[in-house]
């Protein structure tokens, strides 16, 4: 929170609420409020960041959603783009459709390239579709059809149909979501969007009626993927373009940082890194401007390895994921080698310091061991960490099958992450043509301010700066 009449910032952190997270929102606000003695009614702006959408996608915790495409495209999310991100394993996956083909529906018609019908719409096909989807427990529809992002009137008379047919069913149609060339990426955000739409429609309701009960009488805006804001009212039509809402809105606070400190050795140029809960990401700011993409994969297969997840159209920042998070889980693979992630605790059990019932090693842990987090002054003293059971998982886990201390194990942990990360860091401005050393690191998440220190000293950076 921010005073903007004296530029005073004012900040505050609770645990997840992972059952329903708008009341780990309300707890925070409330906290922060009550803790400087101000009244909801004096808040001038709200303004949310959320990780909801991309966790509802990973998860595979969204709705039943139904597809209607065009004739001879609904395995479009199978065919994809034929391209392999692994030209040589014959074992390749593949993320799994989100619309499973039992759900997917064509339609006899077609639009050509230059927006011309070709194939008029069979409207007694689209209604027998329809009535067929309103009697199934398919929460939500997809539809993209051929070349719409040239020619809409088909896909909104389905909606049209669909809509007499279903009154209370959720349409997307992708003339709307994405109106781009490109079928497969287009149908994929648009079944996306369908996906997360109507959970997040729900946390959107409770949230804001909560604010209202608090006493808040102002709009609530959200971070956009692209580090811009939009009204709750356009949030709820296209939560897909909330998937990178969080960690974008930590970039922006990341370049606002670097604006008002005084450093003449980078020039603007940040190495924002931002570590979790459950993965890292690294961003880099060019003249106090992040890179900016118009693609973005969702639920990767493999780290690190693009084409292996579900791709969306929509502009984010470009921010690439490089390693795991404080709530990752330690374990020792086939040839006893430490791997940490890509499972993570998460907020419930949560690492086993939490004392929530966790038996699983993680790099949170490994910090407590280590001395990096105290144990009676986490959250500023509001939660007490458990040492001994941190110190009781990563010796089960990890110390005693390799025959090491539990500071040994916990260390292991520790650099095991930061290696990764460093790595991956290093790679991803080799990509771009740029040197790392040439960037100043800004670590924002729960867990970035932890590693930054070693992170840095690896990367051999000059400077870092932590808020």
């Amino acid at each position: 929170m921010v005073d903007l009449h004296n530029g005073m910032l004012f900040d505050e952190k609770v645990l997840t609420t992972p059952d329903d997270p708008s009341l780990g929102v309300i707890k925070g606000v409330k906290k922060i409020l009550e803790t400087n003695n101000i009244h909801a009614s004096k808040l001038k702006h709200i303004i949310h960041g959320t990780t909801l959408v991309a966790n509802a996608i990973i998860q595979r915790r969204g709705s039943k959603v139904a597809l209607i495409t065009s004739q001879g495209f609904r395995d479009i999310q199978e065919i994809g783009t034929e391209s392999r991100y692994d030209t040589y394993d014959l074992f390749m996956k593949m993320p799994a459709p989100l619309v499973t083909r039992r759900w997917r529906f064509e339609v006899p018609e077609r639009i050509g390239p230059d927006g011309q019908v070709i194939t008029i719409l069979d409207e007694s096909k689209v209604i027998d579709v329809a009535r067929a989807i309103a009697s199934s427990d398919v929460d939500a529809i997809a539809v993209s059809l051929l070349h719409s992002y040239q020619n809409p009137n088909h896909e909104r008379r389905i909606r049209e149909i669909l809509q007499h047919e279903s009154p209370d069913i959720i349409v997307c149609i992708s003339s709307d979501v994405m109106p781009e060339i490109g079928e497969y990426e287009r149908t994929s955000t648009t079944i996306c969007n369908a996906y997360v739409l109507p959970a997040f429609t729900r946390y959107l309701a409770r949230l804001t009626n909560r604010f209202h009960e608090m006493g808040v009488n102002k709009d609530l805006y959200l971070m956009l993927s692209d580090g811009g804001t939009v009204h709750e009212s356009t949030a709820a039509i296209y939560p897909i373009r909330l998937v990178q809402s969080g960690p974008a809105g930590g970039v922006q606070a990341a370049a606002a940082i670097n604006k008002i400190t005084d450093n003449e050795d980078n020039q603007g140029n940040i190495l924002c890194f931002d570590m979790g809960g459950t993965t890292a990401k690294a961003c880099l700011v060019e003249d106090g401007k992040p890179m900016h993409a118009n693609e973005f994969e969702v639920a990767r297969i493999f780290r690190g390895k693009k084409g292996s997840g579900i791709p969306l159209k929509i502009p984010v920042i470009e921010m690439i994921e490089i390693g795991a998070g404080g709530g990752s889980i330690a374990h020792l693979d086939n040839l006893g080698l430490i791997q940490v992630g890509p499972e993570s605790a998460g907020a419930d059990p949560g690492p086993a310091c939490y004392g929530l019932g966790g038996q699983k090693a993680t790099v949170t842990d490994a910090d407590l061991i280590l001395g990096y987090l105290a144990a009676d002054n986490f959250l500023g003293g509001d939660i007490q960490l458990d040492i001994e059971a941190s110190k009781t998982v990563v010796k089960n886990t990890i110390a005693s099958p390799l025959g090491l201390s539990v500071v040994d194990a916990a260390w292991a942990i520790h650099e095991t992450v930061n290696e990764s990360m460093g790595q991956a860091a290093a790679i991803h401005a080799l990509e771009k043509a740029k040197r790392i050393t040439d960037y100043t690191m800004i670590p924002i998440g729960g867990a970035g301010p932890v590693h930054a220190c070693n992170i840095a000293l690896k990367l051999n950076l000059s400077l870092l700066i932590c808020p």
